[in-house]
């Protein structure tokens, strides 16, 4: 989108993991004030890959403070959350705070978070603008009416590659099974969290706190298709859908221009060309994650910051091969019943509760599995 509208918007500061090559060609064609890494050694191999390709190097700096650093600066006006996990917590929350247009690509942001972000976000005026296909769809279709109109908000999920996979098979699926996804291509973590439907799950919950509705007020519904991305009930029984191509330029362009509409390089759907579209209740028993996400949300609290907790580490678990497909619910319900619901009132809080949430959740694994999981560093490197 910004190379597309270079004398729209431009690129103060460009935050990323150890992707350093990729960002070593961003930096060549943005020329960004600021770029940031996670670590010091990636910091180290960006500033010698771009000595190499003798490319004018930024300001150069790494990890966590530096993020929120990046993401309150004054020069930039729009946040993109985009970082995944609890790691694009912190400096989300900073930037919401400080009154930015953030543009949430992040569930877990809100699923950790959602009070002390949307308290932020309401008491200092900040925008945030869901870039998640169904949340922007959902989005757009609230503008068709007023917050007390709404009688339903419905989210459509693709289903997934196993949703005609009997539940008795499921034990035997493997991680490149489960990472053929039927519409999307995303990173590992989500595209799993799509096989088990606790994705959705957390855009249940990420709702909730956007569009201030209750868990009862939103309904799942599996249209494989994925061309409607999200509908709105009104009180007098109209349905708003928004349709489009599945491409997330889209989105991304929305919250850069939002209110306004404008041209977008994506696919246009040909109304000419014979379609059509299914809509089916999602099987609860075979995906009980999304059940799991839905009581974690009404429980309130910490619950659903433990929810998320649990869910990347066994979801780790299954993508190494250590734990079955169907683990990956049991260990989250588990970690569940075994961390003690709190209010945390404050984002460090909730960090601290991620962390005990994670190690029960590995002591549980490696308990009922018999495995020994690596430590969080190794993984995360």
């Amino acid at each position: 989108m910004v190379r597309r509208w270079p004398h729209r918007f431009g690129v103060y500061a460009l935050a990323a993991g150890r992707n350093v090559s990729l960002l070593a060609d961003q930096i060549a064609e943005f020329r960004p004030q600021v770029a940031v890494v996670a670590d010091p050694g990636a910091l180290n191999e960006l500033a010698a890959i771009l000595k190499a390709r003798n490319i004018k190097a930024p300001e150069l700096a790494c990890g966590p403070e530096a993020r929120v650093a990046v993401a309150v600066a004054p020069e930039a006006s729009i946040v993109m959350s985009a970082i995944v996990g609890v790691e694009g917590l912190e400096a989300t929350y900073e930037a919401v705070r400080r009154a930015k247009r953030v543009g949430l690509a992040n569930k877990e942001v809100l699923v950790a978070s959602g009070a002390l972000v949307i308290a932020a976000a309401r008491s200092s005026g900040a925008e945030l603008i869901p870039v998640d296909s169904e949340h922007n769809g959902a989005h757009q279709s609230l503008r068709a009416g007023q917050r007390r109109e709404v009688a339903k908000l419905i989210l459509t999920a693709s289903g997934g590659p196993f949703r005609e996979t009997p539940a008795a098979e499921l034990a035997r699926v493997t991680p490149e099974q489960a990472l053929n996804h039927p519409t999307w291509r995303m990173g590992k973590r989500i595209t799993i969290d799509s096989a088990t439907l606790m994705n959705k799950g957390f855009e249940v919950i990420e709702a909730c706190w956007l569009f201030d509705l209750q868990p009862k007020e939103i309904e799942v519904v599996i249209h494989p298709q994925s061309k409607i991305h999200a509908m709105v009930e009104y009180a007098d029984g109209s349905v708003i859908a928004q349709i489009s191509a599945t491409d997330m330029r889209l989105p991304i362009q929305y919250a850069l221009t939002y209110p306004e509409r404008a041209d977008a390089p994506v696919p246009r759907l040909d109304w000419r060309e014979s379609a059509r579209w299914t809509f089916d209740p999602p099987d609860w028993k075979k995906f009980p994650l999304l059940k799991l996400a839905y009581e974690a949300q009404e429980a309130g609290g910490s619950s659903t910051a433990t929810l998320n907790a649990a869910d990347e580490i066994a979801v780790e678990a299954f993508l190494s091969g250590q734990i079955p497909f169907p683990a990956i619910a049991a260990t989250v319900a588990e970690t569940l019943q075994r961390v003690p619901r709190r209010e945390p009132k404050s984002v460090q809080e909730v960090l601290e509760l991620d962390r005990l949430s994670r190690q029960k959740a590995r002591n549980i694994i490696e308990t009922r599995w018999g495995v020994r999981l690596p430590n969080e560093a190794a993984v995360r490197a």
